[in-house]
């Protein structure tokens, strides 16, 4: 008899989203994590969001996950990114505070009574009929179970570096799962090895902030979720600061002293998150580098100084960091540190995050590759829904490219090898003027409905959200109004009498903002509506490319209504260069157009493949 219908290991970001979907549709989760009280603890820089990973956040919120409700309720400030530029790269980014968050999901997973916590460390995996059956503890403990999602993060052969010193750990002053990583192995995975890295932390009491440049926060506050209770706090300030050339100097002086430099680590780190020794290395010419001051929380004397990350020894840390503006006399509360983990590649998993070699284990989070709680967030949102759908029989639920960061995430990782720690970006995103925060509900609520991630009522209120900003966007073009209502924008339209409120909003002189505030003033029908409004004239304003985008993503869906048949043989393919068909068997596109986005692989390879597997599919069975 199973214990539990999913076994989770790991109670990270992507292990908790994974627990609380199987509750969420019906099934039982065992959780097995080191201790329970560090629940999505928020091992590297306290805030939730970003550039690319609000996107990220929105989507998984849509999807009934937790971690937009968490940082609304625990964040300590608010912000929004890029909106000098366009709609399609705004983005949210919320300082937490770190320990309330912690405990906001720690009552999350206590208070469901589907979900068991299980404190201790998964060492074995056991298969039957290449299905997983069951995992084993330290303690030699058996639990079975119908499906298993491993969400390890750092702790999969954990080993913590601080100058010349290691340890075994995933986390300072933590354990390390490292039996784990020989039962993949031995199942016949491949695993490698990455590493990230995190700043020391620093006593705020020591810190001149009068000579740093305040950042505050935004108000209204932008929360992450419409389903958060929406509350007006004081926000904290954060502060910004930057190296001196003495600071380049010490740093360059010890690079001898950094296990990056001196090959004591050998894995790849991050390429967008540096540590500070890599920043002096690689931009020598750089005279300063940012580093900024952030809050752990708001009864935390901590302050994490983002852009300091490092594994120099801990006096060299301190001498570095007292040179920067403001810290001339800091203390150290805990050192930085850089963490080398195992890792096993993307290519040997689904888009269902369902494992090639093994039915019912998926694999979460940074095992494949990933950094970021934002991608392991919506990285354990998936398995575990596909755990559930794997376990009762149905397909899996994969997103694609044109639906959602979601599916850029996972077609990047499952298409390309990775050689470093993967982070989300726009830039990755090629139909991001679709994939907007803003329209996240409306792009995913189907599916939140479909398979019951949020109640009837909610996803029914989304629904009626989306018909009303329809609503709102026709009555914008049907809407006229008189040139001489417009003010200094009367001159834009010589020689016409009246124009519609779509015209106005269109007019690149304004701001959004001011565009919507110039709409609401002239006709106050449509104020009171703000989010509705702002979605309303986004859409208004960039509709022209917004339907050539959609244009664009249809001909993306023909492509990958091309399936290719699971038995396919790619090495039965005569005319097809070698390179293209060790990649094909490599990878295993399970569409067309997805097997177009391999790296290496050209038009004619693709015009090959079609061919051949056009004629498999019509061969008598």
């Amino acid at each position: 008899m199973n214990d539990f219908d999913v076994i989770i290991v790991g109670g990270g970001h992507a292990g908790v989203e994974a627990s609380l979907v199987v509750s969420r549709m019906g099934l039982t989760a065992g959780l097995v994590t080191m201790e329970r009280s560090k629940l999505a603890l928020m091992s590297c820089n306290p805030a939730i969001g970003g550039i690319g990973k609000s996107h990220l956040v929105k989507e998984v919120d849509a999807l009934g996950g937790i971690m937009g409700l968490a940082i609304d309720a625990t964040g300590i400030q608010f912000r929004k990114l890029n909106l000098s530029r366009g709609p399609a790269v705004w983005s949210t980014r919320v300082q937490a505070d770190r320990r309330a968050y912690n405990d906001y999901i720690v009552s999350a997973i206590e208070q469901d009574k589907n979900i068991t916590v299980i404190e201790g460390i998964a060492t074995e995996i056991t298969v039957e009929h290449s299905s997983v059956k069951a995992i084993t503890l330290k303690t030699g403990d058996r639990i079975r179970c119908k499906a298993v999602v491993i969400t390890t993060g750092t702790f999969l052969g954990g080993l913590i570096h601080i100058g010349e010193q290691q340890i075994r750990a995933g986390r300072l002053g933590e354990d390390s799962a490292t039996e784990l990583s020989q039962s993949f192995l031995s199942l016949g995975f491949e695993v490698g090895r990455l590493k990230t890295g995190t700043p020391p932390r620093l006593n705020a009491d020591t810190i001149d902030f009068s000579v740093c440049e305040v950042q505050p926060g935004e108000t209204p506050i932008p929360f992450f979720s419409d389903r958060s209770p929406k509350r007006v706090i004081e926000q904290e300030n954060c502060y910004l600061t930057y190296t001196t050339e003495k600071t380049k100097e010490i740093v360059s002086r010890n690079f001898k002293l950094s296990p990056m430099f001196s090959g004591q680590i050998h894995s790849t780190g991050p390429r967008y998150c540096p540590s500070i020794e890599d920043k002096f290395y690689r931009f020598a010419d750089k005279k300063r580098h940012q580093i900024f001051l952030e809050p752990e929380g708001n009864n935390n004397n901590e302050i994490y100084p983002n852009g300091f990350s490092t594994a120099l020894p801990e006096s060299v840390q301190l001498d570095a960091i007292r040179t920067i503006i403001g810290l001339e006399h800091v203390e150290i509360t805990r050192p930085g540190y850089a963490v080398e983990y195992d890792f096993c590649p993307a290519f040997q998993i689904k888009p269902s995050f369902e494992t090639k070699r093994v039915k019912h284990l998926f694999l979460a989070g940074q095992i494949n590759g990933t950094s970021g709680y934002e991608e392991a967030a919506a990285q354990g949102l998936m398995a575990g829904i596909n755990a559930v759908l794997s376990i009762i029989g149905e397909e899996p639920f994969v997103l694609d490219r044109s639906e959602a960061y979601i599916g850029v995430m996972i077609d990047d990782l499952t298409t390309r090898s990775t050689t470093e720690p993967y982070r989300m970006f726009t830039s990755r995103a090629e139909y991001r003027l679709f994939l907007r925060e803003d329209n996240a509900r409306d792009r995913l609520n189907k599916y939140a409905s479909k398979y019951k991630l949020l109640d009837e009522a909610t996803c029914a209120n989304f629904d009626a959200q989306r018909i009303e900003m329809d609503r709102i966007v026709k009555n914008l073009h049907s809407t006229r109004v008189r040139i001489d209502q417009l003010g200094n924008l009367a001159q834009r339209f010589k020689r016409m009498e009246t124009t519609t409120l779509a015209n106005v909003i269109c007019q690149p002189s304004l701001t959004l903002l001011d565009a919507i505030q110039l709409v609401e003033s002239i006709a106050p029908e449509f104020s009171g509506r703000s989010e509705l409004m702002e979605r309303a004239a986004i859409y208004v304003r960039y509709e022209g490319y917004i339907d050539k985008q959609e244009r664009e993503v249809q001909k993306f869906r023909n492509l990958e209504k091309a399936k290719i048949p699971a038995s396919f043989d790619f090495n039965s393919m005569v005319g097809l260069k070698m390179e293209a068909r060790e990649k094909f068997t490599h990878f295993r596109p399970s569409t067309i157009g997805q097997a177009g986005r391999i790296e290496g692989i050209t038009p004619g390879d693709i015009a090959v493949l079609s061919i051949y597997v056009k004629r498999f599919k019509e061969m008598p069975t």
